[in-house]
């Protein structure tokens, strides 16, 4: 919540969004990771996504982009003089597409953490935020292990698919 305020005050208004969204989005994937089956185990796995989920995702984020960006350039007259629409909308509509994928435990959302943090070290640095893009910068690093990990869970979760007898694709 304290991102939400600095963005707000900084006219980050697409990254304020974002935390709020954050925020929504633990909760809603809290719920879900946690669900189990009647075996116990649990129901969401890390997996891959298919050719036709990296369609719905590209889908997502174009939405958010232009939504954003064109809420950012209408307030960006009156309201938050010192937006920067085009990067705010980009660093904002990229976060919402990994925390979509992160919800649903896919390994893809992690190169959209990674591209949220690449498109936010310098946004943040412009606003004279430098504390924050070396947040950013842990955080990238942290996004590039995410992905080294969860490349390898969803690896040991097809090959067990495929130890399963009567298993198909």
């Amino acid at each position: 919540m304290l991102y939400v305020y600095i963005s707000f005050k900084e006219s980050l208004l697409g990254e304020a969004s974002v935390n709020l969204y954050y925020t929504i989005m633990s909760i809603y994937g809290w719920v879900i990771w946690a669900k189990r089956n009647r075996q116990h185990e649990h129901v969401v796995k890390i997996t891959w996504s298919s050719k036709k989920e990296w369609l719905q995702e590209l889908l997502f984020f174009a939405a958010f982009y232009i939504v954003i960006f064109g809420a950012l350039t209408y307030l960006k007259r009156d309201f938050a003089r010192g937006a920067i629409p085009w990067a705010d909308a980009f660093a904002s509509a990229i976060a919402f597409t990994g925390m979509w994928l992160m919800a649903r435990k896919k390994v893809e959302s992690w190169y959209w953490w990674i591209a949220t943090n690449i498109a936010s070290i310098p946004l943040y640095f412009v606003k004279h935020l430098v504390f924050t893009s070396v947040y950013y910068l842990v955080l990238f690093i942290m996004a590039i292990w995410g992905l080294l990990e969860w490349k390898k869970r969803a690896n040991e979760h097809l090959i067990k698919k495929e130890e399963i007898p009567g298993w198909k694709q």
